[in-house]
């Protein structure tokens, strides 16, 4: 099974390292100071940001379809970041360090299944879950706090 992992778009967050605490707060954000790797990982770049980094945590709506599944969640977005385009069946560092929780959903954005795995078993889980021909698209997330990670869609 071919697949492609797609990191998030970055021209739309580039906007909130120009704010100051006050309005990031308005918005349901927070700025910080990466201090450990792994840690604060970008969902723009796929990469973990470095020690002194600043970054910034906000609300992102991951499943925006009509939907009970309709979701969202926290993210970090390391400032300066460029979009991650990994090559097809590429499974990026960051997502190989983690326990990972694997969802598949339907052209109705609809749940069909879900695995947990460790990082380095990815591939695994993914070809696993698009075997189902109903199966759409996946979202990746970090399994211990939940967060949305990724899309995966087969390439």
């Amino acid at each position: 099974m071919t697949f492609q992992i797609s990191a998030l778009p970055g021209e739309g967050f580039a906007p909130l390292f120009d704010m100051d605490d006050a309005t990031l707060r308005q918005h349901g954000a927070r700025r910080y100071l990466a201090d450990a790797r792994p840690g604060f990982p970008c969902r723009v770049s796929l990469e973990d940001a470095t020690p002194g980094e600043s970054v910034i945590l906000l609300p992102y709506a991951h499943l925006q379809a009509d939907s009970p599944y309709r979701a969202s969640g926290p993210i970090f977005v390391r400032h300066g970041a460029r979009r991650a385009s990994p090559a097809a069946n590429e499974v990026p560092d960051l997502l190989r360090l983690r326990s990972l929780s694997v969802r598949a959903y339907d052209r109705e954005s609809l749940m069909l299944a879900a695995e947990v795995t460790e990082g380095r078993d990815l591939e695994e889980t993914i070809g696993r879950l698009l075997d189902d021909e109903r199966a759409a698209f996946l979202h990746v997330h970090f399994a211990k706090p939940g967060c949305y990670a990724c899309r995966v869609d087969r390439a």
